[in-house]
């Protein structure tokens, strides 16, 4: 089974005066909700997770839900792997993708090497792609109450709604 997760930093907080209400897309995603990511396979008890502090977390789910929707359409018709990349902005490190039908396999250029990818079925990770996002942008407005009331949150839960199990 898949989780996605998330902690909060406390070393790169929020800037003081920011209006959550009016934020916009390049402040939602790159300014704001720093701390660190993981992902994780809990039945084969492997997980690739940032330990950095400044990921821009609200943005990791964003581009994860963009990708795996990528993952989604194989141009080439089932006739090899789609692969996709998950670039963290002040690093070179990247969360590679690849799918074989039902399979996505994910590596972490940072982890050690030897260190096993992750595989998760495709169908499993769209989900929890947009689980994740959906809980995380809930634990925001628990934090930040204004950010309900932000359009671009809204535009963001419609393009990547949760899917119904």
């Amino acid at each position: 089974m898949l989780d996605i997760g998330y902690a909060l930093s406390t070393r790169f907080p929020d800037p003081p005066a920011i209006d959550y209400r009016a934020a916009d897309v390049k402040a939602l995603r790159y300014d704001l909700f720093c701390g660190d990511v993981y992902l994780a396979d809990t039945e084969a008890d492997r997980e690739l997770s940032t330990a950095w502090g400044w990921v821009p977390v609200l943005d990791f789910a964003w581009a994860l839900c963009g990708i795996v929707e990528e993952l989604g359409h194989d141009p080439r018709g089932g006739r090899g792997p789609v692969r996709a990349e998950l670039d963290f902005t002040e690093s070179t490190d990247r969360l590679r993708f690849e799918r074989h039908t039902r399979w996505v396999s994910v590596v972490a250029d940072w982890a050690r090497p030897g260190t096993p990818e992750l595989t998760v079925p495709y169908g499993e990770l769209r989900r929890e792609s947009r689980d994740f996002l959906h809980d995380l942008l809930a634990d925001l407005v628990d934090l930040h109450e204004d950010l309900a009331e932000n359009p671009n949150v809204w535009q963001l839960q419609a393009r990547f709604p949760r899917i119904r199990r």
